[in-house]
């Protein structure tokens, strides 16, 4: 039987008596057959489908259901291009599409857009179909843009937040093209700077967060590691042609208040006297930075024997060595052949407690050696290390997956901060943290009252033992130049070779144009309540050039 149009019907019904109610009945059936599977459900169909896809963000199934045609002008990167240009525009995060409504040579789509600046903003897609595929044009990627329109935007930008120290003093002020304190250079060492990223990815996400690509933001310091909490949110218009669709206001940036410590960074910055390096400071009990000049987290160098405390913490929890155990009296370790020497091949060994404090390589390259690759670098993980920083800009302290520290030589030369373990003044200070805290590391954070993220890296009874070995360091060991008057420091020196991964050769005087001098410390020992680490790059010992500038560091904060 031949399926009647509803034109045909029609005439039929107007000149026909009407039919029983169950031949009624049977022809509405067929009048819905032929609806549901006519043009207007293929279309529908199709609209739904697209809009389906388009929430997903599936811009394959979405480019699959374009015409040939569209298909050609527009492969499927930039199909997807044109998407991403709009969300960015109108700073939208996501789609909903609603019920189509077939139509014509096309479908309606009913579509809100969720956006950052804007709220919801809704419209409707008219998608142009051929043979039930979409004649897709770029105008088409956001709802209400019509032929021949496109969706723009027009930028307010916000009001850069304030950012003031622990002690309520203005370290940066002011408009983001026009920052300023009134505290000058002291301010400038830990502010950093604000400018135009030259990053096409920066500028592209800092586009979608509503602002224009060119809007300086934090590059170093403060103004980096607190750029989203200082940045504010901008406002503007959201245009279709040259008619206005949606506003928003801008928000200020918020007022932070930093952990800094402004005397504390005025003697870092001072004790550093220009020189290259680092000095960073922490409050041992909250993880608090109190100060952090010069490279202090953004350039990782080998930590030397600093580095002795991770290898000692993992030798006393394996019980590989007790504080009382001795040691020969030796220049050098011999390691698959390899001597690995005593700073400028002095005698060095007695007891673990003497070893340490006068950072005898001839001892820890083989105790590393003995507790092995995999306890080493799990408890070097456990300090931070291979941990990606909380800090925006500071880079991270890193070393070797245990596989990769594969031979006796490799492990030794790791347990004494050399092979390929690097570190950041702010990770060494971090470290120091960890011990005058009982164990129990606090993430270094800047912001003043933040509750910090805590891990617990050794036990109290280890960490007690390693206080006392620190302690002879500053006592009679290789640190006594970071003493304080009335003072009990704990310290560990470090002197990292440049030129030889492997640590020290024997017979070699080291070469201050060749090394970096490290000192890592807390005071007082019995109440600490400062944690400083100091890096100065190829400077020679640490004993003699970098313990001098923890305690001019230390001796500040605890007003000495």
């Amino acid at each position: 039987m031949a399926i009647e149009t509803s034109h045909e019907r029609h005439h039929r019904l107007t000149h026909r008596a009407l039919p029983a109610l169950g031949v009624l009945a049977a022809v509405a059936l067929v009048v819905g057959v032929e609806v549901g599977s006519g043009r207007d459900s293929g279309a529908d169909r199709v609209g739904r489908q697209f809009g389906s896809a388009w929430e997903r963000g599936d811009y394959d199934a979405m480019h699959a259901l374009i015409s040939d045609d569209a298909r050609r002008r527009y492969p499927r990167a930039a199909f997807e291009r044109a998407y991403e240009r709009v969300a960015a525009t109108a700073t939208a995060t996501s789609v909903r599409a609603g019920e189509p409504h077939g139509g014509g040579a096309g479908v309606r789509v009913p579509v809100v857009a969720t956006t950052r600046l804007f709220g919801h903003v809704r419209g409707t897609v008219e998608l142009p179909l051929t043979q039930e595929k979409v004649d897709w044009t770029p105008r088409l990627a956001f709802p209400g843009v019509g032929p021949g329109e496109k969706l723009t935007r027009r930028t307010v930008e916000p009001r850069r937040g304030t950012i003031v120290s622990v002690d309520d003093k203005v370290l940066a002020q002011g408009p983001a093209r026009a920052r300023s304190s009134p505290l000058g250079g002291l301010a400038a060492s830990i502010a950093g700077t604000v400018e135009p990223s030259q990053d096409a990815k920066t500028r592209t996400a800092l586009y979608a967060r509503g602002f224009d690509r060119d809007t300086p933001t934090g590059k170093s310091g403060l103004e980096r590691a607190l750029d989203e909490r200082v940045a504010g949110i901008p406002g503007g218009t959201l245009l279709v042609g040259n008619e206005v669709i949606a506003r928003a206001r801008p928000r200020p940036g918020r007022r932070v208040r930093t952990t800094i410590d402004t005397r504390l960074q005025e003697s870092a910055v001072t004790a550093l006297a220009g020189r290259l390096g680092g000095v960073a400071a922490l409050d041992p009990r909250t993880g608090e930075v109190r100060a952090l000049a010069g490279i202090a987290f953004s350039a990782p160098q080998p930590p030397g024997s600093t580095f002795k405390i991770v290898t000692t913490t993992a030798a006393l929890e394996a019980g590989a060595v007790k504080l009382g155990d001795k040691f020969p009296v030796e220049t050098k370790a011999v390691i698959d052949g390899v001597d690995l020497a005593n700073a400028n091949g002095e005698s060095c060994g007695g007891t673990f407690a003497e070893s340490f404090a006068r950072s005898c390589n001839s001892v820890f390259a083989p105790l590393g050696v003995k507790v092995g690759a995999k306890r080493l670098v799990a408890t070097a993980e456990r300090y931070g290390w291979n941990e990606p920083p909380r800090l925006p800009g500071a880079l991270p302290s890193t070393l070797p997956a245990a596989p990769r520290v594969a031979s006796p030589l490799e492990v030794g030369s790791t347990a004494i901060g050399q092979f390929k373990v690097l570190a950041t003044p702010l990770q060494m200070a971090s470290v120091a943290q960890t011990v005058a805290n009982d164990g129990v590391r606090l993430r270094p954070h800047l912001v003043a009252r933040a509750r910090p993220d805590s891990v617990r890296v050794t036990s109290k009874k280890v960490t007690d033992q390693v206080e006392q070995l620190m302690l002879g360091v500053v006592r009679y060991g290789t640190g006594t130049a970071a003493a304080v008057p009335g003072v009990k420091v704990a310290g560990k020196t470090g002197t990292a070779e440049l030129g030889d991964t492997r640590g020290p050769k024997a017979g070699e005087t080291s070469n201050p144009d060749n090394t970096d001098a490290w000192f890592t410390s807390y005071a007082p020992a019995d109440r600490p309540r400062i944690a400083v680490a100091v890096l100065l790059v190829r400077s020679g010992a640490g004993g003699s050039t970098a313990a001098p500038v923890a305690r001019i560091v230390l001796g500040r904060a605890l007003g000495k």
